[in-house]
C-alpha cells in the first residue's frame, strides 16, 4: 500500500516542482510563456487573428498584472469577461500560451473584453492571496467604469460595464467563485456582474467523493495531485474541509445573491462529483445554474481544439442569451 509520504513525492516529480527549505517551490516550466499582441502581426489577415492583447500592471507591490484581450473586428460595446487561469493555485501564469491562447479565442469568437488576472501563487502566497487579487481586479474594473485617474483606450472604448462576468478554469474556477461571492460585500457601481463562468471548477474535501475513487489514477489529474495542491495552497494548519476548498460542508448564506452561473465537466473528471454538488447547492439556494456535465474526456479536456471550441460556444450562449 502506497504511503502518504510516497504519494506525495510522486506527486512532486508529475508536476515537476521541487520544494525549497524556505517554503517556496521551485517550477520547471510546463508551458512556455507568450507576449501579448497589441497590434495586428505583419501579413497576418485580421480576420485569422482573432485578437489583440496587452498587460497592464494591477498592483506594483504584489507583482500582479492583468492581460487585456480584445477582439480585432469590433468597435461597438462588448462584455467584460474577469477570467483566472489554472494550475492548482501554484502553477502557470496569465501569459501561459494554453491560457492565452484561451483569452484570443474566446474574445475574438464570443466576441467579448478578456481580463486575465496574474494572481500570486501559492505556496508563497497562500489563500486566500489569490482571492484577494481577484478583488483587485474586480474593482479595478469599477475604477475604469468610474473613469478614476483616467480609463484604458480599449476599456473606453468597448467595455459593457453593465455586462461583466467573472470566469475561471479548474482553480480559477474556484476563484472566480470566491470572487463572486466576495464581490457582493463591495460596492462595484456602475459595474453590474451577470454572471459566473466556471469552467472545470477545482474543489475538494476529506471525505473521498466516487468520482475521486474511481478516478484516482487517471492520467491527467490523479488524487495524489489535487491532495498536493491543496496541501501547498490552503492556509496553513487547515484541511481540505477547509470553506475555500469545500463549499458544501456549510453552505455560505450569501450564495443566494450570486448571479447566474455556468458549470462545465466532465465524466472523466476526478473533480467531477464535487462540480455536481456545487449545482445542486446552488440551485437549491434559487441561483439560475446552466450545467454542462458531459460524458467521458478528461480534466484539462480544453487542450482539444474540438472542445475549446465548445467552451467558446458556450461562453457565448451564456453571456448572449440573457
Amino acid at each position: 500500500m502506497q504511503t502518504q509520504t510516497s504519494a506525495m513525492d510522486e506527486a512532486y516529480k508529475f508536476l515537476k516542482i521541487v520544494p525549497n527549505p524556505d517554503g517556496s517551490l521551485s517550477r520547471s516550466e510546463i508551458f512556455p510563456t507568450v507576449p501579448p499582441t497589441p497590434q495586428l502581426i505583419a501579413d497576418s489577415p485580421s480576420q485569422k487573428q482573432l485578437a489583440l492583447s496587452k498587460d497592464i500592471p494591477l498592483t506594483n507591490s504584489n507583482i500582479t498584472f492583468m492581460r487585456l484581450f480584445r477582439p480585432t473586428n469590433h468597435t461597438e460595446k462588448l462584455p467584460v469577461i474577469i477570467d483566472f487561469h489554472g494550475g492548482g493555485f501554484i502553477l502557470c501564469s496569465a501569459a501561459s500560451a494554453p491560457f492565452h491562447e484561451m483569452g484570443t479565442r474566446i474574445s475574438g469568437l464570443a466576441p467579448a473584453l478578456i481580463i486575465s488576472v496574474e494572481y500570486r501563487l501559492a505556496p508563497e502566497h497562500r489563500l486566500p492571496a489569490a482571492y484577494d487579487d481577484a478583488i483587485e481586479a474586480i474593482t479595478w474594473v469599477r475604477d475604469q467604469a468610474r473613469e478614476v485617474n483616467g480609463s484604458d483606450p480599449w476599456m473606453k472604448e468597448l467595455a459593457d460595464y453593465s455586462n461583466v462576468y467573472i470566469m475561471g478554469n479548474s482553480a480559477g474556477g474556484n476563484i472566480a467563485y470566491h470572487a463572486g461571492l466576495r464581490a457582493l460585500d463591495v460596492d462595484i457601481s456602475p459595474v453590474q456582474i451577470k454572471g459566473l463562468i466556471l469552467n472545470q471548477p477545482f474543489f475538494g474535501g476529506v471525505r473521498r467523493t466516487p468520482s475521486e475513487d474511481r478516478l484516482s489514477h487517471n492520467p491527467t489529474l490523479p488524487l495524489n495531485v489535487c491532495d498536493l495542491f491543496w496541501l501547498l495552497s490552503l492556509p496553513l494548519g487547515t484541511d481540505r474541509d477547509h470553506e475555500y476548498s469545500n463549499p458544501l460542508v456549510a453552505c455560505n448564506p450569501k450564495i443566494k445573491g450570486l448571479p447566474r452561473c455556468l458549470i462545465r465537466g466532465f465524466e472523466g473528471d476526478p473533480v467531477v462529483d464535487r462540480m455536481k454538488g456545487l449545482v445542486k447547492m446552488l440551485d437549491a439556494s434559487g441561483v439560475q445554474v446552466v450545467a454542462k456535465i458531459e460524458d467521458g474526456w478528461f480534466h484539462g479536456a480544453d487542450s482539444d481544439e474540438s472542445k475549446l471550441q465548445e467552451l467558446c460556444m458556450q461562453i457565448k450562449d451564456f453571456i448572449y442569451s440573457f
